[in-house]
């Protein structure tokens, strides 16, 4: 395993419980730091309902856990972020929040921006809390920041400052999530999944090519689409999504998110690898011998790609894509986290290789969910373990699925 460093500042905030996770991890160039909120040491939310405070508390959270690795907000080249909203919020508005408050963090002018994804959710994981962000970055070798190209095509909605649609450095390349959205904003084909998969599909592919790039360097997408947790409303946009890449794919999570703009079916982000001086990397693609997605996808279920294996959100599903365990979290939790590790060793690898993980679980905002979901996956790990998001969704994917965990892992 290479060598790796953790971190967890002094007197940052921590969990009601002891769990294996760290704030951040630095693995190789990449530096992975788990979901920020606004909490104290104790694990008890701060500023409860109030969007603008902990937005700017934990874009500071961010920067404190880069620091612990001599890097700083100016190093990010990816965010996730995570909020409450029930209609009244407008998006732009709270990414632009998160870009002044970003901005107002580093100490030099930022030309070539992170890119960002923004997912509305019904609620996180405590009562009050309105905002959690987890952030990839990727600090230099030596002095100052990595060269690095962000572009922000003609074509595509502008994106408040310092975001960009895409984020090329070294051989990684972010984008950000895409929309069924032209540059004035407006929803292409309202309501209609498969042909507004098709246009996220192009404006993902404008992004591509202005960064010099191909859809087959996409390794890994997330989707976050209009759907009520049943197979059918899941369906349609999938077969259209995985209609666009060869099989052996990517790896991908898709989630369904009730709180999309209306009219907006779905939005798609993509991380592509490329060599440096522009070579295609070799990949290795898995199979999972456990589980199967109900549907024949192109997506693969692991695909490592240089030093990196990234998984598929691994569902609590059988040979033949039928949920298993239903009406038990904890179970469906444990059957998914041995099947990650299923997954990993297929490529030699193992749990503790894990660098970032992300649970999503059927819950609400209640201390109870949140902390049960922790404590089981947590139980999986050495300590030093990766870093770690949970988030709470009124319902996943698929007709009695309890739960899905996105995991990236390093050799």
């Amino acid at each position: 395993m290479k060598p790796r460093k953790f971190c967890w500042p002094d007197g940052h905030w921590d969990w009601y419980q002891h769990l294996a996770f760290k704030h951040g991890v630095k693995a190789g160039e990449l530096i992975f730091v788990g979901g920020q909120v606004d909490k104290t040491d104790k694990g008890e939310p701060l500023n409860a309902f109030d969007l603008q405070s902990q937005t700017a508390k934990v874009v500071g959270h961010i920067g404190t856990v880069l620091a612990g690795f001599d890097a700083s907000l100016a190093d990010v080249t990816k965010l996730v972020a995570f909020y409450v909203n029930d209609g009244s919020v407008d998006e732009q508005t709270f990414i632009a929040d998160v870009g002044r408050r970003f901005l107002e963090g580093v100490e030099k002018p930022i030309v070539h921006g992170p890119a960002i994804t923004a997912v509305p959710l019904p609620c996180l994981a405590l009562p009050g809390m309105m905002v959690e962000i987890e952030a990839i970055a990727m600090p230099s070798k030596d002095t100052g920041t990595l060269a690095r190209c962000g572009v922000n095509p003609d074509a595509l909605p502008l994106l408040p400052q310092p975001f960009t649609h895409g984020l090329r450095a070294g051989q990684h390349t972010w984008i950000s999530a895409q929309s069924p959205r032209d540059s004035s904003g407006h929803i292409a084909c309202a309501g209609d999944p498969v042909a507004q998969s098709t246009v996220i599909m192009e404006n993902i592919e404008t992004v591509l090519r202005a960064l010099d790039l191909e859809h087959e360097d996409i390794v890994k997408v997330g989707c976050w689409f209009d759907g009520d947790g049943t197979t059918n409303t899941w369906k349609p946009g999938a077969i259209a999504r995985s209609a666009h890449f060869q099989r052996p794919g990517p790896v991908v999570t898709e989630l369904p998110s009730p709180c999309l703009p209306n009219g907006e079916s779905a939005r798609l982000e993509a991380w592509a690898m490329r060599g440096e001086s522009g070579e295609k990397l070799s990949r290795q693609w898995k199979s999972s011998e456990a589980w199967q997605w109900p549907l024949r996808l192109a997506y693969s279920h692991g695909l490592r790609c240089e030093d990196f294996v990234f998984l598929s959100a691994h569902l609590p599903l059988d040979h033949d894509g039928q949920t298993n365990k239903r009406g038990d979290l904890n179970d469906q939790t444990r059957q998914v986290m041995t099947d990650i590790d299923t997954t990993l060793r297929s490529f030699g690898l193992d749990l503790n290789h894990m660098v970032k993980q992300t649970s999503f679980f059927l819950g609400k905002a209640d201390p109870e969910d949140i902390v049960t979901n922790q404590t089981l996956r947590s139980s999986y790990y050495t300590e030093p373990a990766g870093a770690s998001t949970g988030v709470p969704m009124p319902y996943l994917t698929l007709d009695g699925v309890m739960v899905s965990v996105d995991t990236i892992a390093m050799l």
